[in-house]
């Protein structure tokens, strides 16, 4: 062994060499133009660490995060027809599913899933945008109507998260018929008195924002989110006007009334187990391994009147 086979044949190696770099160690923000390590990006919640842009999170990551120790049961969905209109464009309907699905490893646009947030029960279904734009379909509606009679049928609140580019045209009319449909099982939820949040994320459009994503008890939001039936393009290229700045955005919405909150995704899990809990009833949250307080643990007013015989 001497300094050629220590230093030199190694320091040749490494300059003709081309190491093997996976391309998914690094992610560009959107807004920022920021390159994200993929391990920091994923412990912010796909949120942007220098600008605070909300990138989109698929359901099983949104579930993790926000059910307690990432532990949930999926509620069956009901298989739809595969194919019902047997529709073709460029490509068939049924090959652009298999695609999907292979894309995304998920089965359809939507999950659902039980569990507790904060030790609160709850039923929550997410769509996934990166399946076909989170489009509704059939199966979708399916999945609202199965969420709506899990909720009712355990008596815990449902919390859906809506990201959809509107209804699917492969389709057609029946996915259409999903809007009629899944406003019928947010109706069971309220004539069983059990409460339904709606947590817009980027972008709820089209038919989705006009039927289930705008019918919740309590509307929020999270930050930069597009809202709308029909999209700023479209609007302008209608009336040939232009729109005002943040158009149809959630901080926009909020402002004009047509939203109750906006809130950071990394401050999303607090915000919806103080609404659960206030909505269902229930005591205080408890934050850590405290029990929840009780009466006795209540601080009296200060111009509360006071019981001579007890003092």
């Amino acid at each position: 062994m001497n300094w050629i086979t220590n230093y030199v044949r190694p320091r040749i190696n490494s300059i003709f060499s081309r190491r093997e770099v996976p391309e998914n160690l690094w992610s560009k923000c959107e807004s920022c133009g920021t390159m994200l390590f993929h391990r920091e990006i994923s412990d912010n919640l796909n949120v942007c660490t220098n600008c605070g842009h909300h990138m989109n999170i698929t359901p099983r990551d949104r579930f993790h995060a926000l059910f307690d120790g990432g532990i949930y049961s999926e509620v069956a969905v009901p298989e739809p027809m595969a194919d019902p209109l047997h529709f073709r464009d460029s490509k068939r309907y049924p090959d652009r599913i298999r695609a999907a699905q292979k894309g995304t490893g998920e089965k359809e646009a939507m999950l659902v899933g039980a569990g507790e947030i904060g030790r609160t029960p709850v039923v929550c279904a997410a769509q996934d945008f990166s399946f076909m734009a989170g489009s509704m379909g059939i199966y979708v509606g399916n999945a609202i109507v199965a969420a709506a009679e899990e909720a009712v049928k355990l008596g815990r609140p449902l919390i859906l998260f809506s990201a959809a580019g509107g209804a699917r045209m492969q389709e057609g009319i029946l996915s259409l018929m999903q809007m009629p449909r899944t406003t019928v099982a947010v109706q069971m939820l309220k004539e069983a008195g059990l409460p339904y949040i709606v947590v817009l994320t980027h972008p709820t459009t089209g038919g989705v924002t006009a039927s289930y994503a705008m019918l919740g008890d309590v509307q929020i939001a999270e930050p930069g989110a597009l809202i709308c039936f029909a999209g700023p393009r479209v609007i302008e290229q209608t009336i040939r006007e232009k729109l005002p700045e943040g158009f149809q955005r959630a901080e926009y919405l909020l402002e004009h009334g047509m939203l109750d909150r906006v809130t950071d995704r990394r401050d999303m899990r607090e915000e919806l187990i103080v609404l659960c809990r206030i909505l269902m009833k229930m005591p205080p949250p408890t934050w850590g391994d405290l029990p929840p307080p009780g009466p006795e643990d209540m601080v009296r007013e200060p111009n509360a009147a006071v019981d001579d015989s007890k003092a």
